[in-house]
């Protein structure tokens, strides 16, 4: 006699979770809607069930148990393997070599660059997350150049730590904030009118243009924030955004932020030659974002061309993505151009105004050059002591750090625990990297 329990609990869900009419049978393909935990549920009291996996975490910190937990809880027919891998002076490459039989048993791998050495050290490997937003560190790694495992990235997290970032040095740069951390040490009030006079010509950030290279997650909270602001936004991507559709974010998106439907620019670009880059950079941009991957299309996509095009609005240059995208000598003499012909015409006109290297840091069509930097990447990463860059004029440089917070850790697994849930019903990843364009 058949069992009437399984119907039993099929019609429950299907009148309680989700109307019958859209559900006609309990076979295990009708239940792909599910959540992953009920999904299995199911399937295990049908005579099915998931196959049970292997995740290997690697990664350079300390287990994260409550996260390792929850996935324990969530998905029962995962077993957990956590090593812990110690980095040298760049979080890329670690210290010592993973054995290789770690990676034998593994059907699924979290890490940050750690990779099995060849496709035979890993034959039962089917999904690579990585805990980063881009895969350029482990381009030539033999998995990602002679195997077809999905991998995928935490792109999307980023998106508020980073654009923080963005908006402080931005604001550090223009309201001097070294002058005002100098004077703050120097125990000065800082009123003397020789010292003080610039502050009242400070331009806010209304009305002024921002242009997004590369608009994905990190872009779009960017534009978020500035549009707060008060600032136009305009976006170029390497393909056409033509219609509602193709404006949206398909990939993780952090609740409340970024630009889900890609409502914010007021102009979109796009391109993949050096006609259409300049046709975007010409467009009176105030403060250039560059936010796109590094891959040997975009390594030195801005040098000196570029740079001559922006300097007809000193723009000021941020760049959160790979140090490699700029071409960084022409941006050292960029950033120096513009800071020796305003030295100069100052020391000409009112010197009593030229209090600070960062004093009135706004576009002057009659001035070359970019009138400032913030760098949270260089190339080479660690910059050497020695390189020019350090000396540029008006140039933040932080370590790479722009994107971390306490909060990294847990996106990183959130994404991956989507793409678990995914996996488990059968349906389509999210941000899955495309080896042919390289992101």
């Amino acid at each position: 006699m058949a069992d009437k329990r399984v119907p039993s609990l099929w019609s429950y869900l299907t009148n309680t979770v989700q109307p019958a009419s859209l559900i006609e049978t309990p076979e295990a393909l009708r239940i792909s809607w599910l959540p992953a935990t009920l999904s299995s549920l199911l399937q295990a009291a049908m005579g099915g069930g998931l196959k049970p996996e292997h995740l290997l975490v690697v990664l350079p910190f300390d287990p994260p148990t409550a996260i390792l937990d929850r996935i324990r809880q969530g998905h029962p027919h995962v077993k957990i393997t956590f090593h812990q891998l110690h980095f040298t002076e760049t979080p890329w490459k670690g210290r010592e070599q993973i054995p290789p039989e770690l990676f034998h048993d593994a059907t699924l791998l979290v890490t940050l660059s750690a990779l099995p050495p060849s496709p035979e050290d890993c034959p039962k490997l089917e999904l690579i997350h990585f805990t980063s937003a881009g895969t350029n560190h482990v381009a030539n790694s033999p998995i990602y150049t002679d195997t077809t495992i999905p991998l995928t990235t935490s792109s999307g997290i980023h998106g508020p730590q980073i654009a923080e970032w963005v908006l402080m040095t931005m604001l550090a740069s223009s309201h001097h904030y070294a002058l005002l951390h100098k004077w703050q040490n120097n125990r000065e009030w800082g009123q003397r009118s020789d010292s003080i006079g610039f502050m009242r010509n400070l331009h806010d950030k209304v009305g002024q243009r921002l242009g997004v290279l590369g608009y994905g997650s990190i872009g779009r909270q960017v534009s978020h924030v500035a549009k707060a602001m008060g600032m136009d936004v305009i976006a170029y991507t390497a393909s056409p955004r033509n219609t509602p559709e193709s404006k949206k974010d398909h990939g993780f998106i952090v609740a409340g932020t970024g630009d889900p439907n890609g409502e914010f620019p007021s102009a979109w670009y796009s391109g993949t030659n050096k006609e259409d880059l300049h046709h975007f950079l010409a467009q009176d941009i105030d403060h250039l974002l560059i936010s796109v991957p590094l891959t040997k299309q975009t390594t030195h996509l801005l040098g000196k061309e570029e740079f001559d095009i922006l300097s007809k609005r000193n723009a000021f240059i941020t760049n959160i993505s790979r140090g490699a995208i700029i071409d960084q000598p022409a941006l050292i003499a960029a950033l120096h151009a513009f800071e020796d012909h305003r030295s100069s015409s100052l020391s000409h006109t009112d010197a009593k105004f030229a209090v600070a290297p960062e004093a009135d840091l706004k576009a002057d069509p009659s001035l070359p050059g970019l009138r400032g930097a913030a760098l949270d990447v260089t190339d080479p990463e660690p910059l050497p002591p020695d390189d020019p860059l350090w000396n540029a004029p008006n140039c933040i440089i932080t370590p790479h750090i722009s994107g971390l917070g306490s909060a990294y850790v847990d996106r990183c697994f959130q994404v991956f625990e989507v793409n678990l849930d995914r996996r488990e019903r059968g349906e389509k990843l999210i941000n899955v990297i495309d080896r042919a364009k390289g992101y």
